[in-house]
């Protein structure tokens, strides 16, 4: 992995594909290990409300708009996770297909994780992309490769 050019961009911004606007707030890139590491936390916690609640008033005050987002990103019960990478091509290909489907599906969250910025929490993902279906904190179902009609068919399997 070449690391020219501006790395302060992460996640979504550092494709530089044109992807369409998040209507509904129910998508996030993990941009670190320490940030996908939280983000699985909240999801295998969100079968447990109060434990959640509990959770997020540790935060300082200061962080209170960084609370507020996750509580209501997290509030949803379902939870895909993309893992790609930037210099896959086929991540490529059905990323914008994901953002799309985001849209269409506004009670489950999607969350999109490049193996390159979290390595360490993703050392377990052997192909990209990979998806991960969540429900009430368990992961339920894992897709391999790509397809727009295939992904869209199993998130509604899964809302």
């Amino acid at each position: 992995m070449g690391d020219s050019g501006d790395r302060s961009k992460k996640g979504f911004e550092d494709t530089g594909l044109d992807l369409p606007p998040n209507k509904h707030g129910n998508l996030i890139s993990a941009s670190s290990d320490e940030s996908l590491n939280d983000i699985l936390l909240r999801i295998k916690s969100s079968k447990t409300p109060v434990y959640l609640n509990f959770f997020l008033q540790s935060f300082p005050k200061k962080n209170s708009l960084f609370t507020d987002f996750y509580n209501s990103f997290f509030m949803c019960l379902q939870t895909v996770i993309n893992y790609g990478a930037s210099w896959c091509g086929v991540c490529s290909q059905i990323l914008p297909a994901f953002c799309k489907l985001s849209n269409q599906f506004p009670k489950l969250s999607f969350v999109y994780a490049d193996i390159d910025e979290c390595p360490e929490t993703t050392q377990h993902i052997r192909y990209t992309p990979t998806f991960h279906f969540y429900r009430d904190g368990k992961r339920v179902d894992e897709m391999f490769g790509a397809g727009e009609e295939r992904l869209h068919d199993r998130l509604l399997v899964h809302s």
